[in-house]
């Protein structure tokens, strides 16, 4: 799946990263808007984790539902 159909079907998997994340808000999500990079920022910085740490979280999520950036 390319950058653009992830960027396309954003409001699918926002409600799924949220469940995931939830300290992450609304405004988190829509900042992020589909963008991976920017997703590992928003965690590392509400969850206070190092940005390895929080990408080692997404990259479990995405392996747990099939989701590729």
């Amino acid at each position: 799946m390319n950058n653009d159909t992830i960027k396309g079907n954003w409001l699918q998997y926002k409600g799924k990263v949220k469940e995931q994340w939830g300290k992450l808000t609304d405004d988190d999500l829509d900042v992020v808007a589909g963008k991976r990079d920017q997703l590992v920022g928003r965690i590392q910085e509400r969850y206070g984790m190092a940005r390895d740490e929080a990408d080692k979280e997404i990259a479990s999520w995405e392996t747990d539902n099939r989701y590729t950036w």
